[in-house]
């Protein structure tokens, strides 16, 4: 049995990920280290909390002793790395946060990872020769773009956030032990992932709640801001295939192919709202959409050339944004429902 780390294992990607990886490796043991800020949930993992091969750690990937006791108490011999602050709003009025978390929980993990698992640069210990160390990261450190054009693994880095600039520099630090200390890693940067077990903040959750509270829903500057959308299973399936065969040292960027701008995305979802669950006035959810004092720092476009994962690999997305948008809607639809239910009868 091989065990292997996944941090931030009950936020949003990670929990979709570890039910995934536990039925796809039936050899692999994870240990899932979370701190379970406002953005862990463990109930985001009901599914798997007493499974055989799978074992929950609280804690902070900043506490570098928890991280060693972990590392020795499991004989770590992998790390898949989702642990981060990602809120880009609660990056402007909270930076330091994204600062510790992103850059020396990175540092922590990554240099914990060389100490167990190398006896010096470019020498692994015979035991664990196999090893890698995989670090998810986002589009968004690559900044923005016109209306034309996509990221592409040699577009030069521009964050604009600090979010973004938080995981340029987390990407840049195991880049560095890979090409300093002959570290087996791989990253990947990712476009907007959407779906089930998506933090209530985030944008799709966010128009969702508001059309069912019948409560304004707010869409920065003028909506035409364009992402593109990735079902959080696709990414999923990705990461696997390069944590399990992508080339030690390289990045490789998952994306959609699902450009939309968040006015589409609002009326989309207002338009399936109505069809899935009418609103008791009779009016379209439509009419709630409202615009409000755009973002500082908003970057317009963000779109990935998903090419070198999909002809390297063999990585190909499932779900368009049409079908993936739909199971994300009922999705929330069950679990706002059960909250209700749950409200009511406690």
């Amino acid at each position: 049995m091989t065990h292997i780390l996944v941090t931030g294992g009950s936020g949003f990607i990670g929990s979709n990920f570890i039910p995934y990886y536990l039925n796809t490796n039936p050899n692999i043991h994870i240990v899932n280290l979370d701190v379970l800020t406002y953005a862990g949930n463990n109930d985001n993992l009901l599914e798997v909390e007493n499974h055989n091969r799978y074992t929950f750690v609280k804690g902070n990937i900043c506490d570098r002793s928890h991280v060693e006791k972990i590392f020795t108490t499991f004989e770590i011999k992998g790390v898949i790395h989702f642990a981060a602050e990602s809120h880009v709003d609660n990056s402007i009025t909270n930076p330091s946060a994204f600062m510790e978390t992103n850059i020396l929980g990175t540092f922590n993990l990554i240099d914990v990872a060389k100490k167990n698992w190398m006896m010096a640069p470019g020498v692994y210990k015979e035991a664990y020769k196999d090893c890698r160390f995989h670090h998810v990261s986002t589009d968004e450190v690559y900044g923005t773009l016109g209306e034309e054009g996509l990221f592409m693994e040699t577009t030069p880095y521009a964050p604009n956030s600090p979010y973004s600039a938080s995981k340029a520099s987390s990407d840049f630090i195991v880049r560095s032990y890979h090409h300093t200390f002959g570290m087996d890693v791989v990253t990947t940067n990712c476009s907007n992932n959407y779906g089930p077990k998506q933090h209530d903040e985030k944008l799709i959750p966010t128009i969702i709640r508001k059309a069912l509270s019948n409560q304004a829903i707010p869409i920065y500057g003028d909506g035409k801001n364009i992402r593109d959308w990735l079902y959080v299973l696709d990414h999923c399936t990705g990461i696997a295939l390069a944590y399990e065969k992508g080339t030690s040292g390289e990045t490789y960027n998952i994306g959609g192919r699902n450009e939309r701008n968040n006015l589409y995305i609002a009326t989309k979802i207002c338009t399936l709202l109505d069809r899935y669950k009418p609103s008791d006035d009779g009016k379209s959810y439509v009419s709630l959409i409202s615009y409000v004092k755009d973002r500082a720092g908003h970057d317009f476009r963000y779109a990935i050339d998903a090419s070198k994962i999909e002809n390297e690999l063999g990585w190909k997305a499932s779900e368009n944004f049409e079908t993936g948008i739909e199971k994300t809607i009922e999705w929330y639809l069950e679990k706002y429902e059960f909250s209700k239910k749950n409200h009511l009868t406690t």
